[in-house]
């Protein structure tokens, strides 16, 4: 059976990256990625008083396709006008609140704490990605001959300055100091994996200030990262990404989240880690360790499936 083929749009940020594949591998498309351009007049209006044209956006080179995946804001219009002018019947699914009419599209998957519903939405507890347990435990042994044998690991994954969070020596000191003395108390080796958005300043306090007992990545290095998660007994992760945050939901290990004080209204993101709480799934780091249990998080397989039902 021939695959569907799909077009991913997105700004290009791991986030959005790692929602809208995980979605179209759960899928089995055959797809290609975008990155969304805006022309620079239309980048300060929001999409619901944006005009459905070409004019908005740089033109996106996909002829032949079936199904369109979109996620962030600058996506919107892109995904809206192909599904238009296109001369067939275009199934388009957006991630995340469009902030347009949602009958604009055929699906859209938002996050249970943005609050909305209609006939074709689909609400996650946390983001969707494009992790599965499989990947992670096939790279398990990546970082083995870096880390010390004998010893159970602790993972610190760090994300980013958002709009949010500042990443200040101070904000990331706290969290640095907090995580540095769980491994020696507990007699563990520290592992800390950066993301793209981390700061290279960031990574180099981190080497300083820890790195006696962790093994600092330098690099965004995603084998690293599936190894980390694979092998860390437990897991903590800055509050500033959710995408993050719900990706080590997937291994069931216990999560700790690395608060730093919101320079504005964070709603948004408390909510979801009221949610996540209310899961038993993350706990907030302080100074002691334990284990618990809770239901592991694989919502891009479960909307998967509940979309494919509607596409027979």
């Amino acid at each position: 059976m021939t695959k569907l083929k799909g077009i991913l749009l997105t700004q290009g940020m791991h986030g959005m990256i790692s929602q809208v594949e995980g979605l179209a591998k759960a899928l089995d498309l055959d797809f290609t990625h975008h990155t969304v351009e805006l022309n620079n007049f239309w980048k300060i209006f929001p999409p619901k008083i944006t005009p459905i044209s070409q004019r908005v956006f740089k033109k996106i080179n996909a002829e032949d396709f079936d199904i369109i995946i979109s996620c962030g804001r600058k996506s919107v219009i892109p995904s809206i006008y192909l599904k238009k002018i296109s001369s067939k019947k275009i199934i388009n699914i957006h991630i995340q609140d469009p902030k347009v009419n949602l009958d604009n599209f055929t699906y859209v998957i938002a996050p249970e704490h943005d609050q909305i519903s209609g006939e074709n939405v689909f609400s996650t507890k946390g983001a969707m990605h494009y992790l599965t347990k499989e990947e992670i435990n096939k790279h398990t042994n990546y970082l083995k001959d870096r880390l010390q044998k004998g010893k159970e690991y602790f993972l610190l994954i760090l994300g980013g300055p958002t709009k949010h969070y500042d990443y200040t020596d101070e904000n990331i000191l706290n969290i640095l100091n907090l995580f540095n003395n769980l491994v020696k108390k507990n007699n563990l080796q520290g592992i800390v994996v950066p993301s793209m958005r981390t700061p290279k300043n960031i990574i180099e306090l981190s080497k300083v200030k820890i790195g006696d007992n962790s093994l600092v990545i330098e690099t965004v290095d995603k084998k690293a990262y599936l190894s980390a998660l694979s092998l860390a007994k437990y897991i903590s992760v800055t509050c500033d990404s959710t995408s993050m945050i719900s990706e080590a939901a997937l291994t069931g290990k216990p999560i700790y989240i690395g608060d730093i004080p919101a320079k504005k209204n964070d709603q948004r993101i408390q909510k979801f880690k009221e949610l996540f709480y209310r899961l038993n799934i993350i706990k907030k780091l302080e100074t002691n360790l334990e284990t618990w249990d809770y239901e592991i998080l694989n919502e891009t397989s479960r909307i998967a499936k509940e979309i494919k039902k509607q596409l027979i």
